[in-house]
């Protein structure tokens, strides 16, 4: 039973300050983290012996996995998470279809977060269409879970990034979806720059292939999805002001209101900064 005190927790500032229960029940798969500190100091070395029994594999299997996770001296963070998807994807390579696709399951609706992050890597070396992987990664995009979230367009962003027009066309129906969290994906999967990643060189130079995309939100009522189109707009600022520049112009006549100023505010502040 998970403590009350533990469910209400707000998470630490800090990694030293993370309540060792807390700590214990991170790693052993049995809450989610609730900030970036908490998801950080997750050891995914011991969450992976407490989750492969589970999984059901040979003896043999799992030891060899368990080896190779302490060799590659990955535990903690995004270097952790992208040794264990891959670790396990190759594991799995010689499972049966429906064995895979089970482990697969088991992972995606875990009750750890940093579980459900594996399983969005975990499809990265299928031979899939674009729109098959998209349609992958929609389960993890959607996710109430913020690190999940933010994996989920991590996994699927070198593909994206090869073919940006089709990346676009697909995305477009993503951007009018319902749900903020789909919304804002699409958006921030192609940022020119990104966090954390390779930066997308073509929509560097030449942003406005994405511009069908970015106009469907321009006015979005979400904060969630209005900093993604404003950071999105900025990265673009660093390489092609006046680009930039035009687009907010066009927009303030377009769509008079809060979220669009908010959307222009966030877009502009390294051109305004330079002009300080």
């Amino acid at each position: 039973m998970i403590h009350e005190h533990v469910q209400s927790r707000k998470g630490a500032r800090k990694t030293s300050d993370i309540p060792r229960e807390v700590l214990d029940l991170l790693n052993r798969g049995l809450i989610e983290s609730v900030n970036l500190i908490e998801w950080q100091a997750v050891n995914h070395f011991t969450l992976l012996k407490h989750v492969l029994p589970s999984f059901n594999l040979e003896k043999g299997k799992s030891d060899v996995l368990l080896t190779e996770m302490a060799n590659h001296n990955a535990f903690t963070g995004m270097k952790a998470i992208r040794t264990t998807s891959d670790l396990l994807t190759t594991v799995m390579f010689d499972e049966s279809e429906s064995k895979k696709l089970e482990i697969l399951a088991y992972c995606s609706n875990h009750m750890s977060d940093s579980v459900r992050c594996w399983a969005a890597f975990m499809n990265k070396h299928r031979q899939q269409t674009l729109a098959e992987k998209l349609s992958f990664i929609r389960h993890f995009a959607a996710d109430h879970h913020f690190g999940v979230r933010e994996i989920a367009w991590m996994a699927i962003r070198e593909d994206l990034s090869e073919d940006i027009d089709k990346s676009v066309e697909l995305l477009t129906a993503w951007a009018k979806d319902d749900n903020e969290n789909i919304r804002r994906f699409a958006v921030e999967s192609i940022r020119p720059r990104g966090v954390w990643t390779k930066h997308i060189e073509i929509l560097k130079q030449e942003p406005h292939k994405a511009l069908s995309l970015l106009d469907l939100l321009k006015a979005d009522s979400s904060k969630y999805v209005q900093d993604s189109v404003g950071n999105w707009l900025n990265d673009a600022s660093k390489t092609q002001v006046n680009w930039v520049l035009a687009i907010c112009e066009k927009w303030q006549k377009e769509s008079v209101g809060k979220a669009t100023e908010k959307i222009i505010k966030k877009a502009t502040r390294t051109i305004m900064k330079n002009n300080c």
